[in-house]
């Protein structure tokens, strides 16, 4: 009975209540993970990062808690990859992140449904993100870490936006969408080294690697944003508990 009850709860939290677009758009991220492997086939760890970020975002964006099983995936690769690329921001986020995922998986399981701040509360959050993306600039910066201004909001941005993600605070989301769209110009930036020979650290599918999965990323806060908004997540939430 237990085995059966277990195999109905995962059935449920990987299977039921997607919508055509969603499957869609989960196949077509999927493939962009493999497609940049064959392209720059010297990272299978960076092509494991990617599909498993994918599918952590993804059904974090559904409110599923089978998301952190994926992300812990995700985050011991993505600590490998930010140490060979001398991303130390980055590198230190990771540790953060693979310590978060059973904190993650235990307190979505003590509440379902997402919370959202008050407009003050909201603004002090932002301000306090931008003032500690500055504090860790300089930190990264000491450390002659590669682009810090860059490596600072995926270290100090990402721990906040990780920590209100554990908590299902809407406003993670928003924070995500920095995060990324500072990804995407971190990790461009360091495959254009790689292509051009002028990089010291990491290889070329590594870095690229990591641009597909935050475009990827980029793509799934930006809807998740909107469901989570929409009170969507607190009924997929539900599935399979």
């Amino acid at each position: 009975m237990e085995t059966k009850t277990e195999g109905s709860w995962l059935k449920n939290q990987l299977f039921t209540n997607w919508k055509k677009f969603e499957i869609g758009y989960v196949i077509v991220l999927i493939l962009l993970q493999i497609m940049v492997y064959f392209i720059a086939p010297d990272s299978i760890i960076g092509m494991v990062s990617g599909v498993a970020g994918v599918l952590c975002l993804v059904y974090g964006m559904k409110g599923r808690k089978i998301s952190f099983i994926f992300g812990l995936v995700q985050c011991l690769a993505m600590t490998y990859i930010a140490w060979i690329s001398h991303a130390y921001g980055s590198f230190a986020m990771d540790i953060i992140y693979v310590i978060s995922q059973p904190i993650g998986w235990i307190m979505w399981g003590q509440d379902e449904a997402t919370r959202s701040f008050k407009p003050t509360t909201k603004r002090w959050i932002f301000a306090g993100a931008f003032a500690a993306w500055l504090v860790g600039w300089v930190v990264l910066s000491l450390l002659h870490g590669q682009l810090p201004y860059f490596d600072s909001i995926n270290f100090v941005v990402s721990l906040i936006a990780q920590l209100l993600y554990i908590l299902k605070f809407k406003e993670n989301w928003s924070l995500w969408i920095v995060v990324n769209i500072a990804n995407v110009i971190y990790w461009g930036a360091l495959t254009s080294q790689a292509l051009m020979g002028t990089a010291q650290v990491g290889t070329i599918g590594a870095s690229l690697s990591q641009v597909a999965l935050q475009l990827a990323l980029l793509f799934n806060a930006v809807y998740a944003n909107k469901v989570w908004a929409s009170g969507e997540a607190d009924n997929e939430g539900g599935a399979g508990k």
